[in-house]
């Protein structure tokens, strides 16, 4: 399964209480809570470019499945990382306490982040 595509922000949950644990400005989460955000990943094989645009924020990530690779964080710190796929729909990374899940269903995206007993949920459709 191909995640080649553009993704609309359907929905989420726990927004607010997460960018506060991972320490966004109050400020920005409140820009940002109503803002659809608009998710475009480019597959080539193992290799994945992944472009997140909210408003006027880009945040852009490029890896190869297995190998280390510099991510850039919501708050702009960067942060190496692995990312694994599991079965053929599921990307699977760890980057400094924070576990994020990708999972793509048909024409469904669901982003899940987690850091200690606080989770993240992010539902986009393909559009």
């Amino acid at each position: 399964m191909s995640f080649t595509g553009k993704y609309e922000l359907q929905s989420q949950e726990n927004f607010e209480p997460f960018m506060k644990a991972l320490g966004l400005p109050d400020d920005q989460i409140q820009k940002g809570k109503d803002l659809k955000s608009i998710s475009e990943i480019v597959q080539d094989g193992k290799k994945f470019k992944i472009t997140v645009t909210t408003g006027s924020k880009v945040l852009q990530n490029e890896f190869t499945i297995g190998e280390e690779c510099e991510m850039e964080m919501l708050t702009g710190e960067k942060v190496k990382a692995v990312v694994h796929m599991e079965g053929n729909n599921k990307l699977i990374a760890n980057l400094k306490g924070l576990k994020s899940v990708t999972e793509l269903n048909g024409d469904t995206i669901t982003h899940t982040m987690t850091m200690g007993d606080l989770t993240y949920k992010r539902i986009g459709k393909r559009i």
